[in-house]
C-alpha cells in the first residue's frame, strides 16, 4: 500500500499551532534576512528558498526548528539567536502575508515531474506530493504542510535529497518526506521539483 496512508492528515495537527503574529513588528526584524531572501520574501537565487506568503505555522516552525538546532541550515548558524517566541511568530506573519513570485518548469522534465506529483511512484511504493501539497502546491495550512508551488527547483532538489540522506530530519517521527524521497532518484527528483516550480496557487 503506498506510503500515502501513513497517517498523512493527522500527522503534525498538534505540534503546528500559530497563534499569531505582529506583521508590523516582523518586518523590522528582517534587517538580517533580506540578504538571501529578498525585502518581500522572495529570494534572489535558488540556493535560498522563497518564504512569501508561506504558511505561518510552517515558517513558524522552520524557524524554531533552526533556532533549536532540529534543522541544520548553515547560512542561518546564529541569525535567530536570542529572538523570543514572539519574534518568530511575528517574522512568520510579515512574511506569509508578502505575495509570492511565480517560478517556471522545465518543459522537458514536465512530463515526468508531473507524473510523480500527482500520482506518486506505486512501484517504488512513492505517495503522491498532491496528498499534503494539494494539486496546485498550496499545501494545508490547517496541518502545517507547506506551500511549494512556484518555489525554485533548486531549492526543492536540495531539500529532497537531504531528506533522502537523512541529512535534514525534521519532518518529525512519521518521517513522512524522508520516507517520500528515499527511494526517489536523481533523476526523479530533479523532474518533480521542476514541475513544482511551475505550479501556480
Amino acid at each position: 500500500m503506498l506510503r500515502v496512508i501513513w497517517s498523512l492528515c493527522l500527522i503534525g495537527l498538534g505540534q503546528m499551532a500559530f497563534a499569531g503574529g505582529d506583521a508590523a513588528r516582523g518586518e523590522a526584524l528582517t534587517g538580517t534576512c533580506v540578504a538571501c531572501h529578498g525585502t518581500d520574501g522572495n529570494s534572489l537565487a535558488g540556493s535560498f528558498p522563497n518564504i512569501a506568503g508561506q504558511n505561518p505555522a510552517y515558517l513558524l516552525k522552520q524557524l524554531q526548528d533552526i533556532q533549536s538546532g532540529a534543522r541544520s541550515a548553515v547560512l542561518m548558524t546564529g541569525i535567530l539567536d536570542g529572538m523570543s517566541q514572539q519574534d518568530l511568530e511575528d517574522l512568520s506573519a510579515f512574511y506569509a502575508g508578502q505575495t509570492a513570485g511565480v517560478g517556471a518548469a522545465d518543459p522537458a522534465l514536465v512530463s515526468l515531474g508531473e507524473s510523480i506529483y500527482k500520482a506518486g511512484i506505486a512501484r517504488k511504493q512513492v505517495a503522491a506530493c498532491t496528498g499534503c501539497h494539494a494539486p496546485s502546491g498550496d499545501g494545508n495550512g490547517l496541518a502545517g504542510f507547506p506551500k511549494i508551488g512556484g518555489q525554485w527547483a533548486e531549492y526543492t532538489e536540495t531539500q529532497l535529497k537531504a531528506f533522502r540522506s537523512g541529512d535534514r530530519r525534521n519532518d518529525g517521527d512519521s518521517k513522512m518526506m524522508r520516507l517520500s524521497a528515499m527511494d526517489l532518484s536523481d533523476e526523479e527528483i530533479a523532474a518533480v521539483s521542476s514541475y513544482i516550480a511551475g505550479l501556480r496557487p
